[in-house]
């Protein structure tokens, strides 16, 4: 099982619990409320420990580098520079789009 999957089956494991805490309290009924809270902690423990374990770089979505658009964009700086554009100014251009593109994510 992926980390990504145990992350998600934790998650909802911890929101049920959280549901139940509130169920067994509306109710009045401590030995519910208590028995949901301690699954609830159980979750975050697990929760912690699988991000620990995987590192954060488990749960990021992989990177799909298009050589083809690259090549393009490579091209399109070139034409620029030719027309007159300043290499560097354009290449710091394309630097900052990169990363608002990134920030926005």
């Amino acid at each position: 099982m992926s980390p990504r999957a145990i992350r998600r089956l934790v998650l909802t494991v911890f929101a049920c619990g959280i549901v139940g805490m509130i169920v067994g309290s509306i109710a009045d009924n401590n030995g519910t409320a208590i028995s949901f809270g301690l699954l609830t902690a159980v979750a975050a423990l697990g929760l912690i420990l699988v991000t620990s374990v995987a590192g954060a770089g488990a749960f990021e979505r992989p990177v799909h580098f298009d050589e083809q658009a690259a090549a393009n964009l490579e091209a399109s700086i070139e034409q620029l520079v030719a027309g007159g554009a300043d290499e560097v100014a354009v290449r710091d251009l394309v630097r900052d789009a990169v990363r608002l593109g990134r920030a926005g994510r």
